[in-house]
């Protein structure tokens, strides 16, 4: 299955960012650092360097993180195109006999 998990849950109309500490942050860290903590061979994508930061909670000898820009179209053209994180995912999963993603 596939979780996607924004680091910020809300936002203002046409104002990114808005929300972000007011708390969010805590709650997503503890999701991710439970799922990290439980399970093994998770795929984490964190498109951003915001959502990068997130990669402190999870155990990199137990996961694998793909990380690449943000793929909003401000950022896009920085390296998200071409970066291919469905494919490593799929590739990745494969590696550890898992079924591929139908993305």
């Amino acid at each position: 299955g596939v979780l996607l998990l924004n680091a910020t849950l809300t936002v203002a109309a046409k104002s990114p960012g808005s929300h972000q500490k007011k708390g969010w942050e805590e709650f997503t860290d503890a999701v991710i650092q439970q799922l990290s903590d439980e399970k093994e061979n998770l795929v984490f994508i964190l498109w951003g360097a915001y959502a990068q930061k997130k990669g402190a909670v999870i155990d990199r000898n137990k996961h694998f993180i793909i990380e690449s820009p943000h793929p909003s179209p401000f950022a896009a053209h920085r390296g998200f195109f071409g970066s291919k994180p469905f494919s490593k995912c799929n590739e990745f999963l494969k590696s550890k006999n898992k079924e591929p993603i139908e993305w």
